[in-house]
């Protein structure tokens, strides 16, 4: 029997209110090094939030915790440490408009890392090319369609090795045409053993590539399991009326 990979980031009793609102309910989530999670769920589910706590690029309640190999996610010199081995991809790529792309890949290991100009460069090439856009490297943003945008911040954010990588629905401000090519570069990724959480709505995507998808709603983990188990047979009836909903469409 192969052995049981370890847990890499450790959720627990994860809180975070906006006033009043309540946005995420208590969750408690372990996922191990190397697994592929995708999160799926109606929008306002909390979903998007849960993925940007994990790097406290939103803040939580003091009772919660959250620890990346070991260390904890909070305020403090550490922070920096944690968020230096996590990657993350937006929905609106934040890409830097006045530096070319090779520029706007070379910059957080130059900065960062310490890493020379020279080898910064050459990582950065091997990085464009490997998602598909080493021809785009001495182009602006501007000039790229959103589809290549997006591969562009995915090739910044592995420029870190990151150990983990977050991808907050990546394809979600794309035109249709342009998704297939981003979920190409992410199907990839996902063989190379990194730590993948992906907020989604692509679900033959998370069938596809998924280890374990988790469904949320109102803030809370409904009901986790491998996409067989979530796509084919769902104990729950909000995840049954949800997928429903999605896959009828």
């Amino acid at each position: 029997m192969a052995e049981k990979a370890r847990t890499q980031i450790s959720i627990r009793n994860l809180k975070k209110a906006y006033g009043d609102f309540t946005v995420l309910h208590g969750i408690d989530l372990d996922i191990a090094e190397g697994e592929v999670v995708c999160v799926v769920g109606p929008s306002g589910s909390g979903k998007s939030t849960l993925i940007r706590c994990i790097n406290r690029l939103e803040g939580f309640s003091e009772e919660s915790s959250i620890e990346i190999d070991g260390l904890p996610v909070k305020r403090g010199p550490e922070l920096a440490q944690v968020r230096a081995e996590v990657g993350m991809v937006f929905q609106n790529f934040n890409l830097f408009p006045h530096m070319s792309v090779v520029r706007n890949v070379m910059l957080a290991p130059m900065r960062v890392r310490g890493t020379s100009a020279e080898k910064a460069r050459s990582h950065a090439l091997a990085l464009l090319k490997r998602v598909g856009i080493s021809e785009q490297a001495e182009k602006y943003p501007a000039q790229l369609s959103g589809g290549q945008q997006q591969r562009v911040a995915i090739a910044r954010a592995l420029a870190m090795e990151p150990r983990v990588m977050l991808f907050d629905e990546p394809t979600s401000a794309l035109d249709p045409e342009m998704v297939g090519e981003v979920l190409d570069v992410m199907r990839d990724l996902a063989g190379t053993g990194v730590t993948m959480i992906i907020v989604t709505h692509e679900m033959g995507f998370a069938r596809q590539v998924a280890d374990r998808v988790i469904f949320m709603d109102g803030g809370r983990v409904v009901e986790a399991g491998t996409p067989a188990a979530i796509f084919d047979s769902p104990q729950e009836a909000r995840t049954r009326d949800f997928l429903r909903a999605v896959l009828n469409h």
